[in-house]
């Protein structure tokens, strides 16, 4: 299987640079033209009006599709080590595969549909995404506490699922404050009414998003 030799690392860290470059400059391009307030907007904020917009739907669209082959590997690699260890059941890694790939077409979407052009559209995508997310990567810190020893270190087991407790508890309060938001808009303020309401949820979403970025950052040595 050609997707298990060496090299093939390079998917991971491309996928976590080329994310992490995609919401840094958003940010930065949104702040610098004055469409956001620095402190803390949502990830979607930054990526609602042009110049920006186009950054981030092409960049978002290209994680998304990184996301895939990433996943679609890591699938692969999972397949192929368990066929002489027998620790985890095909059926959970199809299983969790699927749920990978339906959070990249929530981010998809996400890049698609702007926040303030089609609402609606725009959150569901953003729920799917960092949903799946959420519980792809809980599934996936399962299967490596069960590949254990031969397969993977605890150590890497243990950091894979804190970042998964993390994001777990994070991504609560980011659905639960958001839903409690009675407009929509993107150039937030200190003072303004749902303010509170937006800042925490905004700093768990970025949580969360962060949280998938440091997850399949530890893929890197696996896929080695």
């Amino acid at each position: 299987m050609r997707c298990c030799m060496p090299g093939v690392a390079f998917v991971p860290a491309l996928l976590v640079s080329w994310s992490s470059a995609a919401f840094i400059i958003s940010y930065v391009t949104a702040v610098l033209a004055g469409h956001v307030e620095p402190l803390v907007p949502y990830i979607s904020d930054t990526g609602t009006k042009p110049p920006e917009s186009g950054i981030f739907g092409f960049m978002i669209n290209i994680s998304a599709l990184l996301g895939v082959i990433t996943m679609y590997i890591r699938y692969l690699l999972i397949e192929k080590q368990n066929e002489s260890s027998h620790f985890v059941r095909s059926s959970c890694n199809i299983f969790s595969l699927c749920i990978g790939l339906m959070g990249c077409i929530g981010m998809g979407i996400v890049a698609t549909f702007q926040e303030l052009s089609v609402p609606s559209v725009h959150d569901i995508g953003a729920l799917v995404a960092f949903g799946s997310g959420v519980v792809y990567i809980t599934l996936q810190s399962i299967i490596s506490y069960k590949s254990c020893p031969q397969w993977n270190t605890y150590f890497v087991c243990h950091i894979r699922m804190a970042i998964s407790v993390i994001s777990c508890i994070a991504f609560i309060p980011m659905i639960v404050f958001a839903s409690q938001i009675s407009m929509t808009k993107i150039d937030w303020t200190p003072g303004e009414k749902d303010y509170t309401y937006h800042f925490v949820s905004a700093i768990c979403e970025w949580t969360v998003a962060f949280g998938f970025i440091f997850f399949f950052l530890t893929f890197i040595r696996d896929f080695q």
